[in-house]
C-alpha cells in the first residue's frame, strides 16, 4: 500500500512530474512543504507544455525569441494580475504560434512563475 504522503509525487511523476516534488519525495520531505499545490501544478504544466520554447527556470530559452520565465517575472511593474492577463493572451498570434493555456491552468502557472522572482535578477549574457 502506498502511503498518502508518497501518493502525490508518484502521481506527478506518472504525469511527467516536477523535479522539485521528486527530490522532496526522495529526501523524505513532505511534498509541497515549501511550495503550494498551485505552484507544483504550475511547474508540472510548464515542464510539459512550455519548456520546449521557454527556459522555465534559469538560463537561455531553447528558442531565442521566447523569453525565459525569469525574464518575464522580473519585468518591472509586473503584478499577479498583469501576469495572468499576459498568459491568457500572449500566445494568440497564429502566424507564430497557436497555443492556448486553459483558464484553470493560468493561475497555477502564474503562481509557479512568480516563485522565480529575484530582486538581483540580471538577464543572462548571450
Amino acid at each position: 500500500m502506498v502511503k498518502n504522503h508518497l501518493l502525490i509525487p508518484l502521481l506527478l511523476l506518472a504525469a511527467g512530474g516536477s523535479s522539485m516534488v521528486m527530490a522532496q519525495a526522495m529526501e523524505g520531505e513532505e511534498p509541497g512543504a515549501s511550495e503550494s499545490t498551485a505552484e507544483i501544478r504550475g511547474e508540472a504544466f510548464a515542464q510539459a507544455h512550455c519548456a520546449q520554447c521557454h527556459s522555465i527556470e534559469t538560463g537561455f530559452s531553447p528558442r531565442p525569441e521566447s523569453p525565459s520565465f525569469a525574464h518575464i517575472v522580473n519585468t518591472a511593474g509586473l503584478t499577479d494580475e498583469t501576469l495572468n492577463y499576459w498568459l491568457a493572451h500572449s500566445h494568440n498570434f497564429p502566424a507564430m504560434m497557436d497555443f492556448t493555456i486553459a483558464p484553470e491552468q493560468i493561475d497555477d502557472l502564474a503562481q509557479y512563475m512568480l516563485t522565480l522572482r529575484d530582486e538581483s535578477y540580471q538577464p543572462p549574457v548571450q
